[in-house]
C-alpha cells in the first residue's frame, strides 16, 4: 500500500471516529447509569441486557478503531453483564473508569 493510500485511510478513520463520538459518549453514559445501579449486587434485566448489548458493540468498534487496550476492557465489561455475579458487579464502575481514562485524550 503506498503513503498515500495510508494517510487516506487514516484521515478516513480520524473522521469516522468524530462521527462516532456522540455515539461513544452515549454508550459510556449508559454503560455507568447501569453500573450505578449495580453496584448493589444487583441488576434489573433490561438495562443488563441493554449494557451487555452497549459493551460488545464497544469492544468491536473501539478494536477497528486501533483502541485495542479500550475495546479489551469493553469485552471485559461484555463479560460481567453476561454472567453478572454480585463480586463482578460491583467491580463495573472502576472498569468503566478505566476504560474512560483509556479513551481520555481521544474523546
Amino acid at each position: 500500500m503506498t503513503d498515500n493510500a495510508n494517510q487516506e485511510i487514516e484521515t478516513l478513520l480520524a473522521e469516522l471516529w468524530q462521527r462516532h463520538l456522540p455515539t461513544l459518549h452515549s454508550r459510556l453514559a449508559l454503560l455507568e447509569r447501569a453500573a450505578k445501579s449495580a453496584s448493589t449486587g444487583v441488576l434489573a434485566e433490561t438495562p443488563r441486557e441493554e449494557a451487555l448489548s452497549i459493551a460488545h458493540k464497544l469492544s468491536g468498534n473501539l478494536g477497528m478503531f486501533g483502541y485495542q487496550q479500550a475495546g479489551d476492557i469493553a469485552s471485559e465489561i461484555e463479560q460481567i453483564f453476561r454472567v453478572p455475579t454480585p463480586e463482578k458487579l460491583t467491580q463495573l464502575t472502576a472498569l468503566i473508569q478505566k476504560l474512560r481514562q483509556t479513551l481520555a485524550t481521544r474523546l
